[in-house]
């Protein structure tokens, strides 16, 4: 079933991380957002040297069967763990675009039951790093119509035209639109609540659905203006009041204006 190609990303630098738990780390933050519903936040540098605070964030999603989805983008701690085996047995582990996949090794070395859902370009790149993992869908890859599960309760949207590529989620029982970074709300405080570290962005200051430079951002980084111009609005169509982002924080109420006020050039 699976083939794959090339796809074009931004270039952002990571470095191999060990396939194994992680103790706890003192600058994680797991929150019960609404019922079912974890994030597992903490400090994330991007850009040179990793000096621009952007936060990361996992977020996991209980399904009435007791079957869990994780798009993991953080590492995969003791205490991660435990609230994850808390909520249910993990099913899904989710790599969200071609650049949220750095600990997605981790989790499935410790639920070797899980399935994997990337997207287009994950496998070449695990290969290039030498990865051995195992991909059990990738959304671009597959055919449109494949459902891998978890449906019924999440729907997805793949934005084939977005530089990431990455997929928006929608837990519908909660109204929680999860994305990695197709939507950005910086600063992240509570990721850098537990850090001595300060979540200001350096000269960006705030990026946030309502600033220019955010809706700039989104204008850019989609390749495919008709492709983006028509998920932009089946995402719109969809009913949510929060939205989890993997960088910055929450937002707990008003989801669908600010993804409106974000995508606003794609939706006029």
């Amino acid at each position: 079933m699976m083939s794959s190609s090339r796809s074009e990303i931004i270039i952002v630098t990571y470095s191999y991380m060990p396939q194994q738990v992680n103790t706890n780390l003192p600058d994680l933050v797991i929150r019960e957002v609404t019922s079912g519903v974890w994030t597992f936040s903490r400090p994330f540098g991007r850009g040179p040297l990793g000096l621009l605070p952007w936060g990361g964030r996992s977020t996991a999603v209980k399904l009435h069967n007791g079957d869990v989805f994780v798009l993991a983008s953080t590492p995969l701690t003791e205490d991660t763990k435990s609230a994850i085996d808390a909520l249910g047995t993990l099913k899904w582990i989710i790599a969200a675009d071609i650049v949220h996949h750095l600990f997605i090794g981790q989790y499935k070395k410790e639920y070797p039951e899980a399935k994997v859902i990337g997207v287009e370009g994950l496998r070449e790149k695990k290969e290039k790093n030498k990865e051995s993992l195992m991909i059990d869908g990738e959304y671009g890859v597959d055919p449109p119509e494949t459902l891998y599960g978890f449906e019924d309760e999440i729907k997805a949207c793949y934005f084939s035209g977005f530089a990431n590529k990455d997929v928006a989620f929608l837990h519908v029982a909660t109204k929680t639109l999860i994305v990695a970074d197709l939507l950005f709300n910086l600063p992240g405080t509570e990721q850098y609540s537990k850090s001595k570290a300060s979540p200001k962005v350096p000269i960006i200051g705030k990026l946030n659905p309502e600033s220019s430079m955010h809706k700039r951002l989104l204008w850019t980084i989609g390749k495919d203006k008709d492709a983006m111009r028509r998920d932009a609005k089946i995402v719109s169509g969809w009913d949510f009041e929060r939205i989890i982002m993997c960088h910055g924080d929450v937002i707990e109420t008003g989801g669908k204006r600010a993804w409106e006020e974000a995508y606003s050039r794609y939706l006029s």
